[in-house]
């Protein structure tokens, strides 16, 4: 029982040599990594594996930190698009608000205003109508009739 499970891990360890082995075959064969390899820094890599690892490791390491980080400022970000969103509807909707109230103040002090002026100009009209049709010849006439007769005084008070 222990021969057969020997023979098969020795399989499974074989087969995932050749899986690894076609996998590193095919990333050395792509033309990005060709292209990195002639670089300067991929044959320096190349030359000192100790730093190649630890630079693999570091860059390995620091992937969550560095991706928390940029999660964190694209929320803030977000967040603080929301809240300028949210506050400036806020004070849109306060200074609609209060355009609305001042205008219908507005609207109703034209309009006792109008009325006033209106009322002003009606009595003002009147009184100067009737004031001037004093003097008018179709006033003199309709006072001709209701006036008391002026007296008249006999010849001899009369120096002429």
């Amino acid at each position: 029982m222990v021969k057969m499970e020997a023979s098969s891990i020795s399989r499974d360890l074989q087969e995932l040599q050749k899986m690894l082995t076609s996998l590193i075959t095919f990333i050395q064969s792509n033309s990005e990594v060709i292209a990195f390899m002639n670089s300067p820094v991929g044959r320096y890599l190349d030359k000192h594996p100790f730093v190649a690892l630890t630079l693999l490791m570091f860059i390995v390491e620091s992937a969550i930190p560095v991706g928390l980080f940029l999660l964190l400022v694209v929320l803030m970000s977000l967040a603080a698009c929301v809240g300028v969103i949210l506050v400036e509807g806020l004070i849109i909707s306060l200074g609609g608000l209060t355009l609305f109230f001042v205008l219908c103040g507005l609207g109703f002090l034209s309009l006792a205003m109008s009325g006033i002026i209106s009322m002003c100009y009606m009595v003002l009209s009147t009184l100067i109508n009737y004031w001037f049709s004093f003097g008018s010849p179709k006033h003199q006439q309709s006072l001709g009739n209701k006036c008391p007769k002026t007296v008249q005084y006999p010849d001899s008070t009369r120096n002429d």
